[in-house]
């Protein structure tokens, strides 16, 4: 087996909207060149069998995206995508018959969809038209989101939508008993062949300014564990090389893959502390000691 299940590629860190939820990020907004996706495949390639679209941004917006999936396939890399949705109809026909695009997700909890223009029924409306296009015509698996949730009685207020999206999910596949809302990250819903919806706990992006927090100080003391640099990691739009797709911001920059080859940046000695510390349920990185979602691997 290659190294990384996962390498996620920034293709831009433009995004379309402002949801609450994802923080933006402080670094210019940039675009992905063809050439420096290129010599991120070439160099990923002996690593990994799948790549995913995903830090910060919109993939949809990248005006090369379907260049970006061919060139995926030039490799021999399936590609995933993770998405809010809005941009479906404009880039169907660029997604539509890829072989490797593997699966596209749709993130429906983000709460800027309700003040947008086209209003939140439209917008299911036209993700659930794509779908139906798309499993009629392509094996690409797709996965809606609703990572929204909390523990009961401490709903959030986009989360209270929710219980209207679960009804126009079921009435648009079918669906004879109704969805309940759960949070279980393992195990998906199935809606239909190659499409499931996944429902799961809210978390908040680690960042050093939380590093004097109360569940910050608890955290030193605590096991932690998580994948990154382990079984994933990620490059920026700019071509840094961090340990997780929720490094927003590059803190962790282990490297630049357009300075130095991604075969040595791997095995620098600060990415091997933070393999190692993982290892040991220690986080060596003061960004992953405030970071929530690890509890997901506890």
């Amino acid at each position: 087996m290659k190294r990384f299940k996962k390498v996620y590629i920034e293709i831009t860190n433009v995004c379309n909207l402002r949801c609450s939820f994802c923080p933006e990020t402080k670094r210019s907004p940039e675009f992905m060149t063809f050439e420096t996706f290129q010599r991120i495949l070439e160099q990923i390639k002996p690593y990994t069998d799948y790549v995913y679209f995903h830090v910060k941004g919109e993939p949809l917006l990248h005006p090369r995206l379907a260049e970006f999936l061919d060139l995926c396939e030039t490799y021999g890399l399936k590609a995933n995508i993770t998405t809010n949705g809005t941009l479906i109809q404009e880039a169907a026909d660029k997604l539509l018959m890829k072989p490797a695009l593997r699966q596209i997700n749709f993130s429906l909890h983000c709460s800027d969809v309700s003040d947008s223009a086209c209003g939140r029924n439209d917008y299911l409306s036209r993700i659930f038209s794509f779908i139906h296009r798309s499993v009629k015509t392509s094996p690409t698996i797709i996965s809606l989101r609703l990572w929204n949730l909390r523990q009961p009685g401490a709903e959030t207020g986009q989360a209270r939508q929710n219980p209207e999206i679960l009804s126009q999910i079921e009435a648009a596949f079918g669906l004879e008993r109704a969805i309940d809302a759960h949070i279980d990250s393992a195990r998906g819903i199935k809606l239909a062949d190659k499409v499931f919806l996944s429902q799961d706990a809210e978390f908040e992006w680690p960042s050093l300014e939380k590093k004097h927090r109360e569940e910050y100080i608890e955290a030193l003391f605590s096991q932690c564990f998580c994948y990154g640099m382990k079984s994933q990691i990620a490059v920026l739009v700019d071509g840094t090389v961090v340990p997780c797709c929720l490094d927003g911001e590059g803190v962790i920059d282990l490297g630049n893959i357009n300075a130095t080859p991604f075969s040595e940046i791997i095995i620098s000695d600060r990415a091997k502390n933070i393999h190692e510390g993982f290892s040991k349920k220690e986080a060596f990185e003061p960004l992953c000691r405030t970071c929530t979602y690890r509890h997901r691997f506890s």
